[in-house]
């Protein structure tokens, strides 16, 4: 199967774009979720290394959070898309193969009026036209922000396919993923050699492997980096549930959400943190991360240890 899109098929896209956003657009009122007050501190943001656009620090990430396409997760994404555009963020991460996620967000996002404001990300299990036609319907969108191939494995993996795609207008970057250190190499390989836009990584404060192997590597070759499960598989969250945040922190969070979000955006080379969460609530505590100070160096050791002793 050829990787590329007819021209028909391309003149299409924007068109079953177009016609769903008519279509949903009653539907869209009945989703209106709740607006959530942003706070005044300056908004942390961080340049994309190969072209130099900023993008808010936080995110939202999709696996296993709107996998079923019906009313309740339609109105569940609703309320954290709109926690995520009134609090000043843009970043939205999905995948193919993250069951009817990118249906829930494109049912969401074209009726309510939000493609311009978010920065779309999805992922491809195979460079398959097939699967990227799919994910831009399911999407209706015609063009993505970012194209990501999805757990690399094959250190000698070519991303020839995604930079065709991505010349041919239907994504703006391009990207790879691991959630694996068994796949690091693969990882580090496919950074050095075919220099994609972004990294995203498996990358929390108690596991930092990546700190170590990936960041560096990202760092030299302009690719931005996204931290993926950013609470360490909830580990973190679940460790610290029923306790208070230490008074030594209270000065750049009083959230634990935070607490363990500032410390992967204190690292410049991290370009954003994308948690998933179903709750707008959540959402929005996650979005404050990316406001008001960042721990310092002795802070950080402090929350190292911290960790360490959990």
């Amino acid at each position: 199967m050829t990787g590329r899109l007819t021209r028909r098929e391309f003149a299409m896209l924007p068109a079953a774009a177009g016609a769903a956003g008519a279509a949903g657009a009653a539907g869209a009122a009945a989703l209106a979720p709740p607006v959530f007050a942003q706070t005044a501190a300056p908004l942390i943001t961080r340049a994309i290394p190969s072209s130099g656009e900023q993008l808010p620090a936080v995110g939202l990430g999709t696996a296993a959070v709107f996998d079923t396409a019906d009313e309740t997760t339609r109105q569940k994404a609703a309320a954290v898309m709109q926690a995520l555009v009134t609090n000043g963020g843009r970043l939205i991460d999905t995948a193919s193969s993250y069951g009817d996620a990118e249906t829930v967000l494109g049912d969401v996002i074209a009726p309510a009026g939000l493609r311009d404001k978010l920065f779309i990300a999805t992922k491809l299990e195979t460079p398959d036209a097939a699967e990227l036609k799919r994910s831009l319907n399911r999407l209706k969108t015609a063009k993505l922000d970012l194209l990501q191939l999805h757990n690399v494995r094959d250190p000698l993996q070519s991303l020839a396919q995604f930079k065709d795609w991505k010349a041919q207008g239907l994504c703006r970057y391009i990207g790879i993923t691991s959630t694996s250190h068994e796949d690091f190499p693969a990882v580090e390989a496919i950074l050095a050699r075919e220099h994609p836009d972004f990294v995203q990584i498996d990358y929390s404060l108690d596991d930092r492997e990546a700190e170590k192997r990936i960041l560096p590597l990202a760092a030299e070759v302009k690719a931005g980096v996204l931290t993926a499960l950013p609470f360490g598989r909830g580990r973190l969250l679940r460790a610290v549930r029923g306790t208070a945040v230490p008074d030594w922190a209270r000065e750049f969070t009083d959230s634990w959400a935070q607490f363990f979000l500032k410390y992967l955006l204190d690292d410049p080379r991290v370009t954003a943190v994308i948690p998933g969460t179903g709750d707008p609530a959540h959402m929005t505590d996650n979005l404050g991360a990316m406001r008001g100070p960042l721990p310092n160096s002795e802070q950080r050791r402090e929350m190292e240890a911290f960790v360490g002793a959990l």
